[in-house]
């Protein structure tokens, strides 16, 4: 049992009646406290994870392998800058550009998924090389930048160890 007993005044030198000590009980205050955080522990929601769906393909599909020309590399750098291209990391169809994310991203997807889908009548296809010294957040804002432009087929890849030399070569790596 919880009680709450304070300590009797002193008497300075008047003579005092003296009265019963007080006596609290607070043995139904702490049940109403534990009822209460049992509650707030039972109704609260955790954070929800935020997930992007993913598809994987099957083990036994055969492997697909697309043109080069419609193959876009993004080398993800660090200080919110990446290299693209256009074509395999051996040897790029285009010459690899540096660019900053946001509009910069948004503009060299759409103007070159409207550029091949003008020439071959099919979809781009995207590959995400994050480096080592890439940031978390810049990968998301890449996928998210992706799903914005309904780009169908994109997919996270291991970066090259050319892709890296023009990172290197940017200052961005």
């Amino acid at each position: 049992m919880a009680e709450l007993n304070p300590s009797p005044a002193k008497s300075r030198g008047k003579r005092s009646v003296q009265r019963m000590p007080l006596r609290v009980d607070l043995t139904a205050m702490v049940d109403l406290a534990f009822l209460l955080i049992t509650f707030f522990m039972l109704t609260t929601s955790l954070s929800k994870k935020r997930i992007m769906p993913v598809a994987v393909p099957e083990k036994d599909t055969k492997a697909i392998i697309d043109p080069e020309t419609r193959t876009m590399s993004l080398c993800l750098g660090k200080n919110n800058r990446l290299i693209w291209y256009l074509g395999m990391p051996e040897k790029p169809l285009t010459p690899p550009k540096q660019i900053g994310y946001g509009n910069d991203l948004r503009k060299a997807v759409k103007e070159l998924s409207d550029q091949i889908f003008k020439s071959s009548g099919k979809d781009i296809i995207v590959l995400v090389k994050p480096s080592d010294h890439s940031v978390y957040a810049n990968l998301v804002e890449t996928f998210d930048e992706l799903n914005n432009q309904q780009v169908q087929t994109y997919s996270l890849a291991s970066i090259a160890p050319n892709d890296v030399e023009r990172l290197k070569k940017g200052g961005i790596y």
